[in-house]
């Protein structure tokens, strides 16, 4: 029966074979964040393997990488349309501009990848393992190229689970990829024989052998209760998500009314004891006004910090460096008891069109948050030392979802700190995918995550990846708990980076290529 499916699906031809690959290209989103459905994964990918049994060219081959990637993409990004309608009677016009733009611009890399994969060998086997090897560098290049975007990579799809997670900390995310990509390709094996049918177990194996050892991993370091990974010494991350909706952040008439609510949700809670200390944090752009230069509120905001408090908040920063040229920086700054700045980040990634325009003497449009001005790039990774309490990398926004990319070597911090606001997409798969891409860093740098997000989801994580606490989507709320005192610095990932990753996509590649010309060679010789 699947052998009669398959050579079904290698018969099609026209506008049917390329809305199969548009709508199995979607259907692999429902692996992902906030889906997780596993199945969705192998069934696509044997919808695209078994149907390119028939392509004739390249033509065809590149055509089925495009229309699956376009399908894929323009799926598992549909959330960012919500961005658009924030203010839609000045945005509304580009929504199918932005996700079909983005979706077939994204497409290109995993066209590349189907036709390359086609191109190299003929066998399924060798071609899935050829997919899945290639898909993962496609995935690599595209966190890369220009300005990356990594999100909605193969690896996500184990986001609900910190064990199958754990491997991340060997050869991070993209490595994960890997074996991903194979889960999802080898099962269409199960067509070529009794060979075929093993490749295909060895397939889903894959994800038994992910959840088996990452399991194996956390029980070696124990819960992650707080009892077991907290001490008295480290301070109670509040975290206030004050659940404002985006169209109504920059309200002047709302500013005052904005401001009282996050003090109130940043009071000490009536259970805390009053010697304890706290990092109260607000989300990205909070404070909607140039902090430094609001004393009053400044000591509004101190006031409700105890002797040994801080408050980190998200805020736009405008005080030049050395020039006298008008700058502004979406920003992270730190408050004392007294109201005093006492440390400040920059954001160094900016979000395209979202934060800054590029080529914009050639792109005559606004960006699409708050002002005119485009926002000023960061100088990088940065590690915010405030005394008495554990350093920290601050984060915002996407930001997180960048490899290797979150920390200064340098200058290694205790905890990461992702702030951001996701208020922008609504109650949509956005705000989950953000939350599982950042995840993923806490286990790759083996350090303790916290995130606070405007509207949702606000979370916090152990080095491991371990939930502690959580806020759901779209909820008025605050997040008490204590800072994980579980580190583990010195991951195979944080030494080594991404080498383990180029050392596995070369031996497939390798294994492959000699497979087949082994393959051809005993062809001929019969």
């Amino acid at each position: 029966m699947i052998d009669r499916l398959a050579a079904r699906l290698a018969n099609l031809s026209g506008w049917r074979r390329r809305f199969l690959w548009l709508v199995s290209g979607a259907v692999a989103v429902l692996a992902l964040p906030p889906f997780f459905f596993l199945p969705a994964l192998p069934v696509a990918f044997a919808i695209l393997l078994w149907s390119l049994e028939g392509v004739k060219c390249n033509k065809g081959a590149l055509s089925a990488g495009w229309w699956f990637g376009t399908g894929h993409f323009a799926a598992g990004f549909y959330w960012i349309s919500h961005a658009f309608l924030v203010q839609p009677e000045i945005y509304g016009w580009m929504i199918p501009f932005a996700l079909l733009g983005l979706g077939g611009g994204l497409a290109i890399f995993p066209m590349v990848a189907v036709w390359a994969s086609w191109r190299l060998t003929r066998q399924i086997i060798g071609r899935a393992i050829m997919l899945a090897t290639l898909w993962a560098v496609a995935e690599f290049l595209r966190g890369h190229v220009l300005t990356g975007f990594p999100w909605n990579l193969l690896a996500h799809v184990w986001a609900f689970d910190p064990a199958p997670m754990q491997f991340a900390s060997i050869v991070g995310v993209y490595g994960l990829s890997v074996f991903t990509a194979l889960f999802a390709t080898l099962p269409a094996t199960f067509i070529a024989g009794r060979v075929g049918r093993i490749s295909a177990i060895a397939g889903i194996m894959i994800a038994v052998l992910l959840w088996g050892g990452g399991t194996i991993r956390l029980s070696l370091v124990g819960p992650a209760t707080a009892d077991a990974t907290v001490s008295d010494d480290l301070p109670v991350i509040q975290v206030v998500q004050p659940n404002i909706p985006q169209r109504e952040k920059w309200i002047p008439e709302l500013q005052d009314q904005h401001f009282a609510k996050l003090l109130r949700l940043s009071r000490r809670p009536v259970d805390m004891a009053p010697d304890r200390k706290r990092i109260v944090i607000w989300p990205e752009t909070a404070a909607t006004f140039f902090v430094e230069a609001e004393p009053v509120r400044r000591l509004q905001m101190a006031s409700v910090l105890g002797s040994d408090d801080i408050l980190v908040t998200g805020a736009p920063r405008t005080y030049p460096r050395d020039t006298n040229e008008f700058k502004v920086w979406n920003a992270v700054q730190v408050l004392d008891s007294n109201g005093e700045i006492v440390a400040s980040f920059d954001k160094f990634h900016l979000v395209p069109f979202g934060e800054y325009v590029p080529l914009r003497e050639w792109i005559p449009i606004p960006k699409l948050t708050a002002g005119r001005t485009d926002f000023s790039f960061g100088e990088g990774p940065h590690t915010l030392e405030v005394a008495g309490m554990p350093s920290f990398s601050p984060l915002i926004c996407y930001e997180v979802i960048f490899p290797g990319a979150v920390i200064d070597d340098a200058n290694q911090p205790d905890w990461l700190l992702n702030v951001t606001n996701d208020g922008w997409f609504g109650k949509s798969a956005g705000p989950y995918q953000h939350l599982a891409a950042a995840r993923f860093r806490s286990i790759e740098e083996g350090r303790p995550l916290v995130r606070a997000a405007y509207t949702g989801v606000s979370g916090m994580y152990d080095a491991y990846g371990r939930e502690l606490a959580k806020l759901p989507l779209r909820t008025e709320e605050i997040m008490v708990h204590p800072l994980s005192g579980v580190y583990n610095h010195t991951t195979v990932y944080y030494l080594w980076r991404d080498i383990l990753f180029y050392g596995i996509v070369t031996f497939l590649a390798v294994l492959v290529l000699g497979y087949n010309r082994l393959f051809k060679s005993l062809k001929a010789a019969v």
